[in-house]
């Protein structure tokens, strides 16, 4: 493990999944898991054996204890994880299959870490054996509260010299506090060194609109010349079964694309993009070249789509070997 830990923070919901591709109309009974963008990614950089940390806060209840339990079971650190008195955010999804879409019913309203608050967590602290922090869009989209201690964090991290990467996905109908992406997410963006956006994140969060991806990276940059780089993936669905995805990364001096893979029958794409934002940080840390980064990111992210739940349950050496193609669906024994 590195000595220099990644630190994650944001949210950790309560997955129920109908089993196999049940609708929700047949569901009898729900598959549990427990799952967030941020810690999804801490998950996978463990798994990857990088050294991970996840912050966010839980019910002081046997959820919150499960939620931190599951964290531990991939070996995500998680002493700095705090507690309150309300409920635990839950979400619900529907896995589609062929042409019917995956549906996901969101039920997270007054959970214990919307109420989060500033100085409830030392970010001086947590960070203060970190070389990397992430963040994701969401964070700050679920509360004020949420927002404020989000910003705690990266100006904490700017201090002390860290790395900071920023998942600006942009949820609409997760902004209902009084706020608008584009009032809070340019503050964050501008302390912020990596972003991983389409052109339809950076709209919306930094009002940004251009003819073309590269175009629209180098308007942000110059909004906010913190950014030193600028990736996202690509993805065309064929059907719910069947996508194909690739990535790009602007760096601010040429764009770099990835190999495309063609996926048919998969599983579980939830949590594809964290796949893939591990994958980044995995290849950054390791001192990969941006062209060898995004390769490896999108071969991790490929091969989420065949594992249920959340998390990238990969190995280096799995998603080394889709990089170079080799053994690609043998029988390995």
């Amino acid at each position: 493990m590195n000595r220099k830990k990644i630190v994650t923070f944001g949210e950790v919901m309560l997955r129920l999944s109908t089993s196999s591709f049940s609708r929700f109309t047949q569901a009898s009974q729900f598959v549990a898991l427990y799952a967030g963008s941020e810690a999804n990614v801490a998950a996978s950089l463990s798994l990857f054996q990088i050294s991970a940390e996840h912050v966010t806060r839980f019910p002081n209840n046997d959820l919150g204890k499960a939620a931190v339990q599951s964290l531990n079971k991939y070996g995500v650190e998680t002493k700095h994880i705090i507690y309150g008195d309300e409920r635990m955010g839950v979400y619900f999804l529907e896995n589609g299959a062929m042409q019917r879409s995956s549906k996901i019913i969101y039920d997270r309203f007054d959970s214990a870490f919307a109420h989060i608050k500033k100085g409830m967590i030392d970010w001086d602290d947590v960070l203060n054996d970190a070389s990397w922090f992430h963040w994701t869009g969401i964070t700050p989209a679920i509360s004020q509260g949420a927002a404020d201690v989000c910003m705690e964090a990266l100006l904490v991290a700017r201090k002390k010299g860290i790395t900071i990467s920023g998942d600006i996905n942009y949820r609409r109908n997760l902004w209902q506090y009084g706020k608008s992406a584009d009032q809070v997410m340019p503050g964050l963006i501008e302390y912020t060194d990596i972003i991983i956006g389409g052109t339809t994140d950076i709209e919306n969060s930094l009002g940004v609109k251009a003819s073309s991806y590269e175009k629209a990276c180098v308007q942000a940059m110059k909004k906010c010349p913190a950014v030193k780089k600028i990736t996202s993936t690509h993805r065309e669905s064929i059907s719910s079964s069947h996508n194909k995805i690739s990535a790009r990364l602007w760096n601010g001096k040429e764009l770099l694309n990835s190999k495309e893979y063609d996926l048919t029958h998969i599983v579980d794409r939830v949590g594809a993009g964290d796949a893939y934002m591990a994958g980044l940080i995995y290849g950054w840390v390791k001192g990969k070249t941006d062209q060898d980064t995004i390769e490896f990111a999108i071969a991790a992210s490929a091969l989420k789509h065949g594992m249920e739940g959340d998390v990238n349950l990969c190995t280096v050496d799995e998603v080394e070997t889709l990089v170079k193609g080799e053994n690609i669906g043998k029988l390995l024994r």
